[in-house]
């Protein structure tokens, strides 16, 4: 057991004054013991006159301070009477330089319950907010985009590279399992009804078509959103808490044409490739329940001739283009509005995620009602 190095003594005098003699080493692990006993003893009394006896203290750090100045809060609240005596010049010095009463003890106030209204307003500002400071960031963003086609010398191509690899080629396992699986998936839902009537080989006409035009483009922009939106907002908000963004702005480099322009030209040229492997394992998918119900693999590649043509992959792959520039915009553009805090850069990736998804869903809906009226 390790030896206090600090000892209080207490004495209350026939004349009703308290003594409270400490002696050793008044540090940050002596204190704590020193503290109760000094508190204690203060409750107790009931004199008008309190003597702090200093004069045997070797050494005082600011947890020995803080006692003395909590001593002297508690005595002039109650308006009695308070003496030092003994104190050593240098502790002395640090003592004047404290105010008792700035040490007032904190009394939190209760949280104040919010009515709806109250509510409902700061929902509305926090999406007017989100809102404008979308379309302010489309403004810079295709202002840069604008300069980077004009002058293809001021990109960082070889940043473009190395993203297009992370962001796009790496993510070419998950893309191609979940579309295989879809098509699978999809191909056997539907031959159930279909083989009520025998028109089982009619599965080829749904795969071919549905994931050329929507399930292709649409589950490649959603991997890529949980996975490479998700990404750039996490690097550009580490960058933000970091205070690099300052730097850059610092050294005149602007953040949306150094960082953002890079990740959503390599986002742009890589999502159209996705989406092409992403059809071709989907319809592979379906070609194994087709090949499991005695159909040869001619007859289910006949049928996704017949059924799909050029202006069903175009159009998927003009809605890939439209997903990438979702999936990097937003990305890096929620990774730019990182506030600080340690929970700042999560808050970010996470509403990268979200909004990613809802706009990418959003953008299908208006190509889908778009293609419907042009007769696509």
């Amino acid at each position: 057991m390790v030896e206090a190095t600090a000892v209080l003594n207490t004495v209350a005098d026939k004349d009703g004054v308290l003594t409270i003699r400490i002696k050793g080493r008044l540090d940050s692990t002596s204190t704590g013991d020193i503290w109760q006993g000094a508190i204690e003893a203060l409750e107790r009394a009931s004199s008008k006159k309190v003597v702090v006896d200093t004069s045997e203290i070797d050494y005082c750090d600011g947890a020995g301070i803080s006692l003395l100045v909590e001593i002297q809060r508690r005595q002039k609240k109650r308006g009695s009477e308070l003496e030092i005596s003994g104190l050593h010049d240098e502790y002395r010095k640090l003592l004047d330089s404290f105010d008792p009463l700035e040490f007032e003890e904190y009394h939190p106030e209760k949280s104040r319950k919010t009515s709806l209204t109250e509510e409902v307003g700061r929902a509305t500002f926090s999406v007017w907010d989100n809102i404008r400071s979308q379309i302010a960031f489309l403004g810079e963003l295709v202002a840069a985009l604008f300069l980077a086609a004009r002058n293809p010398k001021v990109v960082r191509w070889k940043d473009a590279f190395l993203i297009a690899e992370t962001a796009g080629v790496n993510a070419f396992p998950i893309v191609a399992l979940i579309s295989f699986l879809i098509g699978l998936i999809m191909a056997f839902q539907a031959a159930i009804p279909m083989s009520q009537f025998g028109a089982e080989i009619f599965v080829a006409d749904l795969i071919a078509l549905s994931t050329l035009r929507e399930l292709g483009p649409l589950m490649t922009a959603i991997v890529m959103a949980g996975r490479t939106s998700s990404a750039f907002a996490a690097e550009l908000g580490t960058m933000k808490v970091n205070e690099e963004m300052d730097a850059l702005t610092t050294m005149g480099l602007d953040p949306v044409r150094f960082l953002v322009v890079t990740r959503v030209i390599a986002t742009l040229f890589m999502m159209p490739l996705l989406t092409i492997f992403s059809n071709l394992l989907g319809i592979m998918g379906g070609s194994v329940v087709l090949l499991s119900m005695g159909y040869p693999l001619s007859a289910y590649v006949d049928r996704i001739i017949l059924s799909a043509d050029y202006v069903d992959l175009l159009g998927g792959l003009l809605k890939s283009l439209a997903f990438g520039l979702i999936v990097a915009g937003i990305g890096c553009s929620h990774g730019l509005r990182t506030r600080t805090g340690a929970s700042a850069v999560g808050d970010s990736t996470t509403k990268a995620v979200v909004s990613g998804i809802i706009m990418i869903i959003v953008t299908d809906g208006i190509f889908s009602v778009v293609y419907f009226y042009i007769g696509i």
